[in-house]
């Protein structure tokens, strides 16, 4: 596994002008419950889901006006070189979380992994994590800078971290969040969002159709709407609001040009899982064929298992699951 044991870098003032974040929350709403490989086959219409809303701010194929703010924000690329000591800083993402009413922990994980030729948009996030925790596609990865940036302070929401590796107990990033940002390795190191309020009430589900949007009624408030009916109803400030920002990595420009010459193909990823299950004693291969079947995969997962950190907090994922 790909891991930098320094701490991420924690940033101060990020925002000269927040109110600035502000209109771009609004001017992009509505926005939808975390999905993805969190929830493989989940139905849309059973309200299983916590309030952990999301949108993207900037993707390779878009970038909502405004995004630059984030996007181009020199003390954070500066804060990206200087953590990896790098020449090339490739911002290429911008995504935003929204949260109230969580009762439980997020999931301990580390952020999905990109390789040369091998992302997101062309195979399925189960097989790149799986790829990740192979250990075998090392030299096709790319090294991937995050920041989360918080808008406000909230009941809980703190951040735990573990910046030694997922046998150490880890660190906490809480109280006093607002306009903060941390910069380092999410990919390679561990993360976990806590409880986010109002806590000491049963927590609100909702189904994959929900929205959430300011109520455009003059009272500031923000609210879920969920197969039609209003279920949620606070003032934006009371929501947990992270920015997130994710660059590629690359030593210099000479490796950048190297590196993405050497596209991996999925014959290639193929290959390779044979071989190395084949020397374990299986006779599994990778069914190129099957590669969008989450059993198939995890199937092969029994092999390369995930890390699981020390003093992680019961997820919300396991709970509503």
């Amino acid at each position: 596994m790909t891991h930098y044991a320094s701490p991420p870098t924690l940033l101060r003032d990020v925002i000269p002008d927040v109110s600035k974040v502000m209109k771009l929350l609004g001017d992009n709403a509505p926005y939808t419950p975390l999905g993805g490989w969190f929830w493989p086959g989940e139905d849309e219409n059973v309200p299983t889901r916590p309030m952990w809303f999301q949108n993207d701010w900037v993707t390779a194929d878009m970038a909502v006006p405004g995004s630059d703010l984030f996007l181009e924000h020199e003390k954070v690329t500066e804060a990206a070189r200087n953590f990896y000591d790098a020449e090339v800083i490739i911002p290429h993402t911008i995504y935003v979380n929204l949260m109230a009413g969580i009762d439980r922990y997020g999931p301990a994980h580390t952020d999905n992994p990109a390789f040369e030729g091998r992302n997101r948009s062309n195979t399925p996030m189960l097989l790149l994590r799986l790829m990740f925790w192979s250990g075998l596609f090392e030299h096709w990865a790319i090294r991937q800078a995050t920041s989360i940036w918080w808008l406000n302070d909230v009941e809980g929401g703190g951040l735990r971290y573990w910046p030694n590796g997922p046998g150490k107990p880890p660190e906490r990033h809480f109280g006093a969040m607002a306009n903060t940002a941390l910069v380092g390795d999410n990919h390679g190191m561990f993360h976990q969002v806590e409880p986010v309020g109002p806590l000491g009430r049963e927590a609100q589900r909702v189904t994959g159709r929900a929205e959430l949007a300011p109520a455009h009624d003059g009272s500031g408030d923000w609210t879920v709407t969920d197969r039609g009916e209003v279920c949620y109803r606070a003032p934006l400030e009371s929501y947990r609001i992270s920015v997130l920002w994710k660059a590629h990595v690359y030593q210099t420009e000479e490796e950048r040009r190297v590196r993405q010459a050497e596209e991996l193909s999925l014959e290639e990823v193929a290959r390779l899982f044979a071989e190395d299950l084949s020397a374990k004693g299986s006779d599994l291969s990778l069914d190129l064929t099957r590669i969008e079947d989450p059993s198939h995969v995890s199937e092969l997962a029994e092999f390369y298992p995930e890390a699981k950190p020390v003093d992680a907090g019961p997820s919300v994922f396991d709970a509503y699951s």
